[in-house]
């Protein structure tokens, strides 16, 4: 039977956001509101956050979560978790969620784990929604292109695809979440970055550039991913607004 892990990165140093995990959403810290949408999914015999900071460490222990501390100095958090990863040798299946998405969909960790149960030829799976005007044209969101099969064919910063014409053709964004047999999260770990990847600055392209399938699962969730303070008010709103309505 597959033991389903989810695993959650989660660090203090961060450019425009430092000390991010512990910021205080409605009443509860960032770190937190992730946790809880994953124990809420319902798919995960195991949910531990990966940090290599004592000040979340303790801040999650408080609250009831498992936490594992990791090396400081992983260049990303699939880094972070695969190291967690080698040490649970029982766990077939992992999923790494962003730790900076408080209102991600619990429904859809289910699906990502379900996909990676039900079809035992795909190794890794991601998310992706329709994308906005406004989110196609930010290099902030990450856009992806879909073949027939549901697998990737390329991610990128810039609007994909381009429209020379008039077309009806969905422009997707990228969410953060990634689902791995784990052996296939070990593999991928020891592979070198190419140039795709040190140019747009987006690890999944190790993946392709290696002919590695990336299968795709569409979903129409709305999340908010936290990078700003501002972000984090945004959230907070829309939460409160929840609790009052």
């Amino acid at each position: 039977m597959s033991k389903v892990v989810g695993i959650i990165p989660a660090r203090w140093a961060s450019t425009r956001f430092p000390g991010k995990p512990l910021h205080g959403i409605a009443g509860k810290p960032l770190i937190r509101h992730v946790w809880e949408r994953c124990v809420e999914a319902g798919c995960f015999d195991q949910i531990v956050v990966a940090t290599d900071d004592m000040r979340i460490a303790e801040a999650v222990f408080n609250f009831g979560a498992e936490v594992a501390l990791t090396a400081a100095d992983h260049p990303s958090g699939t880094d972070r978790i695969a190291e967690v990863a080698r040490k649970l040798k029982k766990a077939s299946i992992i999923l790494n969620i962003q730790g900076d998405e408080p209102l991600l969909d619990p429904a859809l960790l289910g699906q990502l784990a379900r996909k990676l149960k039900d079809n035992r030829d795909i190794s890794i799976v991601t998310a992706a929604v329709p994308a906005s005007i406004e989110e196609s044209q930010s290099e902030h969101n990450v856009k992806v292109v879909i073949d027939r099969k549901g697998n990737a064919l390329y991610f990128s910063r810039s609007c994909i695809p381009f429209r020379r014409g008039k077309s009806d053709v969905t422009t997707y964004k990228h969410l953060g979440i990634y689902g791995y047999r784990r052996k296939a999260l070990l593999d991928f770990v020891k592979l070198a970055a190419g140039g795709l990847e040190q140019a747009e600055h987006l690890e999944q392209l190790r993946a392709l550039e290696n002919g590695l399938k990336i299968r795709v699962v569409v979903s129409d969730t709305k999340s908010i991913g936290v990078d700003t303070p501002e972000d984090a008010a945004e959230v907070e709103r829309l939460i409160l607004s929840r609790r009052s309505g």
